[in-house]
């Protein structure tokens, strides 16, 4: 069974911005900010019994931010806080 990566037994999601300006030759630029988005609720591996605990499963900001155990980050100086989280 597919095992994800998990941060602090939670699933996550990287967001990061490339720009690319050409195919041949290959041309990226990584911007040097994105974002780490984190389900609200510890990872439990899928059983019929939890498929309806989206928080667990899913990282999108739509649905966590509504869950009482997202922790929005309120200080722009930590990077480390929160369900949402810089890149840095």
């Amino acid at each position: 069974m597919f095992r994800p990566y998990l941060i602090d037994n939670l699933k996550f999601d990287l967001r990061i911005y490339v720009l690319v300006t050409g195919c041949d030759p290959l041309r990226i630029f990584l911007h040097q900010e994105g974002l780490v988005r984190f389900a609200t609720h510890e990872y439990k591996p899928p059983v019929p019994k939890n498929l309806g605990d989206i928080c667990s499963h899913l990282t999108n900001y739509a649905i966590n931010k509504n869950d009482p155990n997202f922790v929005f980050n309120t200080n722009n100086e930590l990077d480390n806080v929160g369900h949402k989280r810089g890149l840095a």
